[in-house]
């Protein structure tokens, strides 16, 4: 459990991250062009991974990196700067705490994960903490395209995951590396949304430094290293497992809004909190007494890949 345990820290570096994206895209980043906001976020990280590790993808990966370059990268960083922009950050983050029940679901027809009671528990509990925190966020703050943006967002990018842990179990344990996966995909994805970009928005934006430092930080930080971090841990330890420990995006994003924005966290919203927490620790010991049957010969309810053999 100590390995597993080490992996589930690596994934939470990533949701924690991700929530600084809103702060950062709402108060930093030059509003009303979403779809160069996603190039810029998608194409400077992809291209930073891809001098590291230098290598092209090969046959089938050709069209998986344009898949999963759209649903991970330039499709679901488009929606993500619109729900930043027409959202609190603490409502913004909150939206993605319905990603571990997506997750769970999607990975049953494609992974054969078939989900356990207690990981449907311990998603509901997530569910009921959006909820909740949505619901006690001010009137005014749910705008109804930010919402649908960021459940849009959160569903592409739940596939996503999903197909990649996939994609690298049918290889065998012989396919390419976490940082050349990430790297095409994230480099696709830009690709893929700068035509859109020139049509809509016109030339790419103007920026000031504020702005220039908002997309090193949000494309190096928030991206390159997140996604390589997120990626690992799938890989490891399955995406039920690190869907769950995405539930500290919403956390995030609630107290960044609360420090940084100002925003009231009221009892309806520490409730919601609760909740939430609560459901990564539900899942989480979920997974210790699976392990723990897997280590006297029964099964584990996580999808194990290749790598984990």
């Amino acid at each position: 459990m100590e390995g597993k345990f080490r992996w589930v820290l690596l994934a939470a570096v990533a949701p924690v991250l991700w929530a600084t994206v809103y702060a950062v895209t709402r108060h930093a980043l030059p509003t009303g062009v979403p779809f160069w906001g996603a190039a810029l976020r998608s194409l400077p990280a992809g291209l930073l991974l891809l001098a590291i590790v230098r290598e092209l993808p090969r046959g089938a990966w050709w069209w998986r990196a344009c898949v999963l370059g759209l649903l991970n990268g330039g499709g679901f960083f488009v929606l993500v700067y619109v729900a930043a922009q027409r959202l609190p950050t603490s409502v913004a983050a909150t939206v993605m705490a319905l990603s571990p029940t997506v997750l769970v679901l999607v990975a049953w027809p494609l992974l054969g994960q078939r989900p356990r009671a207690r990981a449907l528990a311990a998603s509901a509990l997530g569910v009921a903490g959006v909820a909740v925190l949505v619901g006690a966020a001010a009137p005014g703050a749910i705008d109804a395209l930010g919402i649908v943006a960021s459940v849009s967002g959160m569903l592409l990018s739940s596939t996503g995951f999903v197909l990649a842990a996939r994609w690298d179990s049918a290889a065998g344990g012989e396919g390419p590396t976490v940082l050349a996966t990430t790297s095409w995909q994230l480099v696709a994805g830009g690709v893929l949304v700068v035509p859109a970009a020139l049509v809509l928005e016109g030339a790419p934006p103007r920026v000031d430094a504020q702005a220039i430092a908002g997309f090193l930080y949000v494309s190096f930080v928030a991206t390159a290293l997140a996604y390589v971090t997120w990626f690992t841990a799938i890989r490891r330890i399955g995406p039920a497992t690190v869907g769950l420990v995405g539930l500290l995006n919403p956390v995030t994003g609630v107290l960044l809004g609360v420090v940084g924005a100002s925003e009231v966290l009221a009892g309806r919203q520490i409730a919601g909190l609760v909740l939430t927490l609560g459901a990564v620790v539900l899942g989480l010991a979920r997974n210790r007494a699976d392990g723990s049957r897997g280590s006297r010969g029964g099964s584990v309810s996580t999808v194990r890949t290749p790598v984990d053999a």
